[in-house]
């Protein structure tokens, strides 16, 4: 029960490797009881635990400190009994069972027979990937995953079991369902099961009804006789977002939050807010919001045009950006489509005062959790004002260049160790563009043509077609750990940057991180543009001299498995 490796995961992380589960489990549970400085967050996965810091001072510390903690000595800290009860009538049962040898009824045997371990969250909030005592069930996934898997599906992939807690897409073996509600905000503990607790499962002949958790209903409905702003119009997508929810990875929870924070601070500073208040992001322009009560706002983020017309829809004026302007009772205002950027942050005076969860009010589209996007005629409270609240001034704006590549700074790792000098190449040496399936989870890149002029305004000039990110190593990666700003990369070889709702694990591997502060300007890049990374040194952030990882050494060790 060791750690084999430490291995940097951007320059405000480190994932670290051990020999076992047993090693993930007792760092995990040290971590969580006793925080390294400036830990912010600590996400076990199959083989790993990442280490979230707030600075990178705080992670090159920790990766020095982490190697000689002696997690024998401590031992793990034994976690929570849950038994859960299953109908065993899955639709894969048969299947698993020609799969084993073992036949249905030997299926359902071992699956009673053994206890699980929590291992890992991750996928969704409440799905815990759970490792028996024997490899005798490990299977396959399906070679066509299901669009929609029934809540409380009761389930193997590789050498796991778990519990779908949601309606979900998946490609996991089905044994049978339950009744067991596995992740209810109403709890003080959200998760049923968290990573070092022990599950046994249990074989009941009733057939029971999977009752969903109701999550509290932040913004629904409130009293319209205050003071807030009424939607008029939410565009293509408005969310109330703040700078997060961290500390949750290991249930499953993504830190969400703005993807610009930048810009969320920016708009909360112009009209006296705490950083953290509530803001409304907005893709691509159409809001439209009408005041009740006078209202002080201010916009930040991509370049788009205000309006605020009277209730007859005259115009009266046009504020400016990253400016605080009035926006008196009965006015309403509106956003135009961005001419460089793609998202909005619209901040009011005091905050929106919608509920929090988990103690945050962002809307997270991975999850589910928080505040529904808004609608027309959803009503958003604002918070009172008292006592004096300074105003800031605005900063520079940080937009992507419109006549060129944006430049994104990257570190290389934690597996760059499964990419060759080819991979290395086509990274940095090329431009990538931006995919119009990009979204809050991430930015999918393509390659873009070799040799090819950046006109502004303008798309890529015709060329031949750039290099993906070909790799040199076989087989699949454990599920382990992501950071905001990674570069993971699935086996077409076209990259994904992850934004705030990225998922808190994955399974494909990451050749390098995006650096924290250039993610404002990843979150605002609209489909089509180019994108140019350059590998800087993750200690200092100064351009790195990018060559191959050198295999073999104790830090850049990998191990292989099945992906969950």
């Amino acid at each position: 029960m060791s750690i084999t490796g430490v291995r940097w995961s951007g320059p405000n992380a480190v994932l670290v490797e051990l020999t076992g589960l047993a090693g993930v489990l007792a760092l995990h549970d040290r971590l969580q009881a006793e925080p390294l400085p400036g830990q912010l967050d600590a996400v076990a996965g199959a083989a790993t635990v990442l280490v979230k810091f707030g600075s990178r001072f705080h992670a090159g510390a920790a990766r020095g400190l982490l190697p000689h903690l002696d997690l024998a000595a401590r031992g793990h800290h034994a976690g929570n009994e849950v038994t859960i009860e299953v109908v065993y009538d899955g639709e894969d049962l048969a299947e698993v069972g020609r799969l084993t040898g073992l036949g249905a009824d030997g299926v359902v045997a071992a699956h009673t027979g053994q206890v699980w371990t929590g291992a890992f969250g991750g996928f969704a909030p409440g799905f815990t990937y759970l490792v028996g005592e024997n490899d005798s069930l490990s299977v396959a996934r399906r070679s066509s995953p299901r669009t929609a898997v029934p809540a409380g599906s009761v389930a193997l992939g590789g050498a796991f079991s778990a519990v779908y807690p949601r309606q979900s897409p998946g490609g996991w073996q089905l044994l049978g369902h339950t009744s067991a509600v596995m992740w209810d905000l109403g709890r003080k503990s959200p998760a049923l099961v968290r990573p070092g607790d022990t599950v046994r499962y249990v074989a009941v002949r009733e057939r029971v009804a999977v009752r969903s958790a109701v999550a509290p209903g932040p913004g629904s409905a409130p009293d319209q006789a205050g003071s807030g702003l009424l939607v008029q119009a939410p565009g293509l997508q408005s969310l109330v977002q703040d700078l997060g929810r961290p500390g949750f990875g290991d249930l499953g929870v993504s830190v969400s939050g703005a993807a610009d924070p930048r810009s969320a601070r920016q708009a909360n500073r112009l009209v006296g807010n705490e950083p953290g208040s509530a803001v409304v992001e907005n893709l691509l322009g159409g809001l439209a919001v009408q005041a009740r009560g006078d209202q002080v706002l201010a916009v930040a983020g991509a370049a788009v045009r205000l309006e605020v017309r009277d209730a007859d829809n005259q115009l009266l004026r046009t504020p400016a950006l990253h400016t605080p302007f009035a926006l008196l009772d009965g006015e309403t205002l509106s956003l135009g489509a961005p001419g460089t950027g793609v998202r909005s942050y619209l901040g009011v005076r005091g905050g929106l005062a919608v509920e929090p969860v988990l103690g945050s009010r962002s809307s997270d589209s991975m999850s589910g959790i928080g505040p529904p996007p808004l609608a027309a005629g959803m009503f958003l409270p604002i918070a009172p004002v008292t006592g004096v609240h300074p105003v800031g001034p605005a900063e520079s704006t940080l937009l992507p260049v419109a006549d060129g590549p944006t430049e994104l700074r990257v570190t290389l790792g934690p597996r760059d160790d499964w990419f060759g000098p080819a991979a290395f190449t086509a990274l940095a040496g090329q431009d990538w563009l931006v995919s119009e399936q990009s979204n809050r989870i991430g930015v999918r890149l393509t390659p873009g043509p070799s040799g090819g002029a950046w006109p502004a305004g303008e798309a890529a000039t015709p060329g031949a077609p750039g290099a993906a990110l070909v790799r040199t190593r076989e087989g699949e990666l454990p599920s382990e750990g992501t950071v905001p700003g990674a570069l993971q990369v699935p086996p077409n070889g076209h990259p994904v940057l992850f934004l705030a709702d990225h998922p808190v694990t994955g399974g494909y591997p990451v050749i390098a991180v995006v650096v924290p502060g250039d993610l404002p300007l990843a979150a605002q890049l609209q489909p089509g543009r180019p994108v140019r990374f350059t590998v800087v040194d993750p200690t200092t952030l100064a351009p790195a001299n990018q060559e191959p990882p050198h295999h073999g050494e104790p830090d850049q060790t990998a191990s292989e498995g099945t992906q969950p």
